[in-house]
């Protein structure tokens, strides 16, 4: 007869918790909706973060493209007078770095995502492509600026 008592008494205790511990319904889905608005609200500020951070850098860009063409353009300024022979390869270069600084700019004003990986990964290529291309252009201009002083 314990048993049967015992049995009873431990299946009541259990269900007492279990009712104790347990929310309504309504509270539940209360708790999912508040849940899912914090998740919103912190998807927008980091959205709004990331628009913000590829706006700052697509402004640092754009001015060092515009650089870009204001040295190929003052070089183009600095060999109208060269010797044919030698004004045609300057061109050549100059056309090919041209190119490249227009493909960069074309790449950058492209470029959307609301992705921070893609947007990690897109801003690692296209710094070192820019650095790249800064670095052909001094290097070009240098070379220009010593066969043109050798003369």
């Amino acid at each position: 007869m314990k048993t049967p008592v015992k049995l009873f008494i431990a299946t009541m205790l259990l269900a007492g918790m279990s009712f104790y511990g347990c929310k309504t319904s309504a509270e539940k889905v209360k708790k999912a909706e508040e849940n899912v608005s914090d998740a919103n609200d912190e998807l927008d500020k980091e959205n709004a973060a990331l628009k913000k951070e590829m706006e700052d850098y697509k402004k640092e860009q754009e001015a060092l493209i515009a650089a870009n063409e204001k040295s190929i353009t003052e070089f183009n300024m600095r060999i109208a007078n060269e010797k044919s022979e030698a004004k045609a390869d300057y061109e050549k270069k100059i056309a090919e770095l041209n190119q490249k600084n227009s493909d960069l700019k074309k790449k950058m004003n492209d470029f959307n995502t609301s992705n921070r990986r893609s947007w990690e990964q897109f801003k690692e290529e296209f710094g070192r492509d820019m650095s790249d291309l800064g670095t052909a252009l001094r290097d070009f201009t240098i070379k220009g600026d010593k066969k043109e002083n050798e003369k």
